[in-house]
């Protein structure tokens, strides 16, 4: 009697925490399919993962729950023949219906987010489908028609992604956003494809991440972000240092105050990377770099010394102690400066010479050939 009781208690609490366990119903019906088969999936970052396979009843109808963890959404997609008929963006307690047919036309009823999703890819798969039809008509087309089409096709693209932009802006905290900033009309053209982009995915990101922390989609779409932010930082210091001569550093001294290499005022600048740390770099200071200083400053020289160092406090420490009267300057990074992948620093000190806001050498680094280089320049 006693195992009976405790077999009835396990099925009994194994049953209260499947009735507790977050989830969303969907009830759908594939008119044109009757008992068919459905194959239920999960979005999974950036892959499909089949959650199971349903089975329609004569009319077509089906019903399956999803488990969602309350906070966390899903985009669960469902597939007839291969071919996707309906997508959701499932919340914790959604109950769901959905009126499909087998050629991917579908409405949804009891979800906000799922609605606007179906809206989004309705509006999707139109601007594709218009914007392919045109790619073809100009593969045969004659040279004339072929490029009126070709502009036409520029004119749709910049449309749809100002309808795109416009989207993302007025639902920053709807996660029908991601799939959107994801979107192309093939490998080589993405709707968000301009290195600028970047700052929607990153201002996405950011809103998301109020609304839903934890959501796995969020934490992807903040890579992403980063990733094309990280680019967008290069192609500026690209284009910087196209016009300048030097990708330019930005960095801020013992007091604080940013200092921007391109704005130094000085015929021959002396870019210097060290660490203060170092014994034998700062010694380099004193017995080197001081008497430089003090010998040409006076006919257009200057040091612009940069510090990859994680210490800032230390640092500003030995800049005061050895009285050092040149640009000094230090984000406290370290080897995660930025600049240390800018300007390809492999070691410390790393000496960069440039004159007349243009890169003249990066591998002066004893004194005789310094004052050889900057008797030449200082001419």
């Amino acid at each position: 009697m006693s195992r009976f009781s405790n077999v009835i208690k396990c099925a009994a609490a194994a049953l209260l925490v499947a009735a507790c366990t977050p989830s969303a119903k969907v009830d759908g019906i594939i008119a044109s399919a009757p008992s068919s088969e459905v194959v239920i999936k999960l979005l999974n970052v950036n892959r499909y993962e089949v959650l199971d396979t349903v089975k329609t009843d004569a009319s077509g109808r089906f019903s399956y729950k999803v488990g969602v963890e309350k906070g966390q959404p899903e985009f669960v997609y469902m597939f007839h023949n291969d071919k996707r008929v309906a997508s959701l963006l499932l919340e914790a307690g959604d109950k769901v219906s959905v009126a499909a047919d087998t050629l991917g036309n579908y409405t949804v009823e009891g979800s906000a987010e799922s609605a606007k999703l179906a809206k989004v890819e309705k509006d999707y798969s139109a601007a594709q489908a218009k914007i392919q039809a045109m790619a073809a008509q100009a593969e045969t087309a004659e040279a004339e028609e072929a490029l009126a089409l070709r502009r036409r096709i520029g004119k749709e693209y910049i449309d749809y992604y100002r309808q795109c932009v416009r989207y993302v802006l007025e639902n920053s905290r709807s996660l029908t956003v991601v799939p959107v900033l994801y979107q192309n009309f093939g490998a080589d053209l993405p709707v968000f494809g301009q290195s600028t982009d970047a700052i929607h995915f990153m201002n996405i990101a950011d809103s998301l991440a109020l609304a839903y922390p934890d959501s796995k989609y969020v934490k992807a779409l903040r890579k992403e972000a980063e990733r094309r932010h990280g680019f967008l930082e290069l192609e500026h210091k690209l284009k910087t240092a196209s016009a300048v001569g030097f990708p330019d550093v930005v960095l801020p001294d013992v007091n604080a105050n940013k200092i921007k290499l391109s704005e130094v005022d000085a015929k021959v600048i002396m870019l210097y990377f060290w660490n203060s740390s170092d014994a034998g770099q700062k010694m380099f200071n004193l017995d080197v770099l001081k008497a430089l200083y003090e010998d040409y400053h006076s006919k257009g020289f200057e040091i612009y010394q940069a510090a990859i160092d994680p210490d800032k406090a230390g640092w500003a420490q030995v800049v005061k102690q050895q009285n050092l009267p040149w640009i000094n300057v230090c984000d406290g990074l370290g080897a995660d400066s930025p600049y240390v992948v800018t300007y390809n620093l492999q070691a410390l000190p790393a000496t960069y010479i440039i004159a007349d806001g243009e890169l003249v050498d990066g591998q002066v680094v004893d004194e005789k050939s310094l004052r050889k280089l900057l008797a030449q320049l200082l001419k």
